[in-house]
């Protein structure tokens, strides 16, 4: 049996939902994923790894209309499940499902109509309005009102559950393959080049409800012998100058996803400082659970499902709170014992909960049940 995984954007980090679903899959089932891709190429993290992949080059409004025929020709999968609802996944599975008659499974890691809800009225009457972007506010408006049709519902938090329904499936990640044992401490210091001095790491896409700017001060407090490496950040991108210039800041591009384990180990802790906005009251950091797979110390803050998720074996201060985040990371940089047992609890954790084996324990059975459905006359 074929799955089709529908990505909204392959050129954006919402590709790593849909490769992660298809990871999950690709044990059991043929997978590829499928999307447009607004950007000049796949998203690099995701670009060169195991799961297939096939996009078709788009644009904005009118031209995006026309390449939606050669995209509907691509998703040929037994069963479809799309990575957010955005018009440009879930719509286009609606679309696919209708000409081909294949159950459809929709996956909500995001309140998608929430990011559009920063910079106040002003800023969500200008989104109102823009209907060129294939994926701006009206039409993702548009696309949520139709998340009932979807043959089953995912979702990545307890938030996206009380709004959407559907079966609770957190981000999760290969324990087995993330095993900290596995890689090279001292290898990974050295490829920072931060000789003797404490590292303190945020992984991923950095922006601004992700609380980066709080980090970076919250680490300038704690002295010369702390550095914050900050991995995965697009050059390109607006806010990287300015990480990138303070002298406690170390910058490293994007990597690609199996690097991660290779370049988290070096963390003494590892930070998730979410901020609380509408981008972040039902997303969960998919980050959390790669430095928890890796048995690693972890600060993060009281937002969505955060404080459940690290109960334990994390450290979760007030989000927006500079003194505290600081005063957070100093306690495990000067505790290594406790911070060490806190990282074997995350990791327990991550295994019992949030690893592959979990995920599939849920999603197998979904696919199953749906593909089984169709087959019924």
């Amino acid at each position: 049996m074929k799955v089709s995984v529908l990505a909204a954007d392959l050129s954006d980090n919402a590709t790593g939902r849909a490769d992660l679903l298809a990871r999950l899959l690709s044990a059991r089932y043929e997978v590829e994923v499928i999307g447009p891709c607004f950007g000049a190429e796949v998203w690099m993290p995701a670009r060169d790894g195991a799961i297939a992949q096939r996009s078709v080059a788009v644009g904005r409004y009118p031209g995006f209309a026309r390449r939606i025929p050669a995209l509907l020709d691509l998703v040929d999968g037994d069963v479809l499940v799309a990575s957010k609802p955005r018009p440009t996944s879930f719509g286009l599975g609606l679309l696919a499902r209708a000409r081909r008659r294949r159950p459809l499974v929709l996956d909500i890691d995001d309140w998608e109509v929430g990011f559009f809800s920063r910079s106040g009225v002003w800023g969500r009457v200008g989104r109102a309005l823009n209907f060129a972007n294939p994926n701006g506010l009206p039409w993702t408006w548009l696309a949520e009102q139709l998340v009932s049709r979807a043959d089953a519902i995912t979702v990545a938090s307890r938030f996206l559950e009380r709004r959407f329904g559907g079966t609770l499936l957190p981000h999760v990640r290969d324990t087995d393959a993330w095993d900290p044992s596995r890689y090279d401490r001292a290898a990974a210091r050295a490829r920072l080049a931060v000789g003797d001095r404490k590292v303190v790491m945020f992984l991923g896409t950095p922006r601004s409800h992700k609380g980066v700017d709080d980090l970076v001060e919250a680490v300038r407090a704690l002295g010369p012998g702390v550095v914050l490496a900050l991995v995965g950040v697009d050059p390109a991108r607006s806010g990287a100058p300015r990480w990138s210039a303070p002298s406690h800041v170390r910058v490293i591009g994007e990597i690609p996803f199996d690097d991660v384990p290779r370049y988290l180990v070096a963390a003494d802790v590892v930070a998730v400082p979410q901020r609380a906005t509408s981008d972040t009251v039902g997303q969960v950091p998919a980050k959390l659970f790669d430095a928890m797979a890796l048995g690693r110390p972890i600060v993060s803050t009281s937002v969505s499902m955060i404080p459940e998720i690290l109960e334990g074996c994390g450290v979760v201060v007030a989000p927006g709170d500079v003194f505290a985040l600081a005063g957070a990371i100093k306690r495990l940089l000067d505790s290594p014992d406790e911070a060490s047992a806190l990282g074997r609890r995350a990791r327990e954790r991550c295994e019992a909960r949030y690893s592959f084996r979990v995920a599939r324990a849920i999603l197998f059975p979904l696919i199953e049940n749906l593909a089984r459905r169709q087959c019924l006359p």
